[in-house]
């Protein structure tokens, strides 16, 4: 140092000031997959995939609880079945336990994935529905927690019931008479023409109608499982009558004053449904015109 510089003191570090730790909260409930509304029949269950989060930055000890709201347009409705898998080792049955709520612990940054079950009324009636309000709350501080809505309701099913083969419209009929007189919910009746040993019935208890199908003569009891509007939905279109015929077909007429004779079709009017055929047996051949449902196909022609 030199004779006239200035001593200047050391200077001494500052201490690092700590910043204090940020607790934070977090917790997050979604559906994994698939929707949060659902439509099923009676005795049908529905899955519920939801994937559990903390996304704070602590461990924490959170309150999985489920509402159930029902509701229904009949006056004693029957009960729901829900079931939730995941929350701890065994299956957690709300349905039957009447409890609605428990803890769980779920660490820092972790996920947690949760199944939830459930399953429509096998007495179920039209419009009857179940919202379940799924809520994770942190036990901590009450403030932070997040939830998800669930919906199901209940449709009708179309059911197949065996018959004899012949006997569908008269099993159709039967059924018809006892779902006027009881309350099974059997909303329409299907027989078509070319099916043959099974009648189609829209119902809303599979259940109800099984019972009243064992009374009935002729009906062979209930085809497992129910069948999609889609299967039968060819039998609900009107097809024109002279579908499937064309001309050189041989035919055999089943009706009229020439009910047993077979002839030539020689021309096909589908605007009116009627086709003109030329018969084998008559004397001179006399162009004869029908309607398109008063033969049969025996032959087709072949090009």
């Amino acid at each position: 140092m030199g004779l006239f510089e200035e001593s200047r003191p050391e200077e001494v570090p500052k201490e690092a000031k700590e910043e204090p730790i940020v607790v934070k909260h977090g917790l997050h409930v979604d559906l994994r997959e698939g929707e949060a509304k659902a439509i099923v029949t009676a005795g049908v269950s529905v899955d519920f995939p939801l994937v559990l989060e903390n996304v704070g930055n602590r461990n924490e000890v959170a309150i999985f609880k489920v509402d159930l709201v029902a509701g229904s347009d009949v006056s004693e409705p029957s009960d729901w079945i829900v079931m939730v898998s995941g929350v701890e080792k065994k299956v957690w049955d709300l349905t039957f336990t009447g409890v609605y709520e428990k803890e769980m612990k779920l660490a820092k940054g972790a996920s947690k994935e949760v199944g939830l079950s459930v399953t429509a009324p096998r007495g179920a009636h039209y419009g009857d529905r179940l919202n379940v309000i799924v809520t994770v709350t942190s036990q901590a501080d009450p403030a932070v927690s997040d939830s998800i809505a669930l919906s199901t309701g209940t449709k009708q099913a179309v059911m197949a019931v065996k018959t004899s083969i012949g006997y569908e419209r008269a099993v159709a009929d039967s059924i018809a008479s006892r779902a006027k007189s009881g309350d099974v919910g059997v909303y329409s009746i299907l027989s078509p023409t070319t099916m043959r040993g099974y009648v189609f019935v829209e119902v809303m208890n599979a259940e109800k109608l099984q019972q009243m199908v064992k009374g009935i003569r002729r009906a062979r009891g209930l085809v497992q499982g129910d069948t999609s509007v889609d299967e039968i939905d060819h039998f609900l279109e009107p097809k024109p009558l002279v579908s499937g015929i064309m001309e050189g077909n041989i035919v055999e007429l089943i009706s009229g004053p020439f009910k047993g004779e077979k002839a030539r079709v020689m021309h096909i009017d589908e605007a009116k449904e009627e086709i003109t055929v030329e018969l084998f047996e008559a004397m001179v051949p006399i162009p004869v015109t029908i309607r398109g449902d008063n033969v049969r196909v025996l032959e087709k022609e072949t090009s």
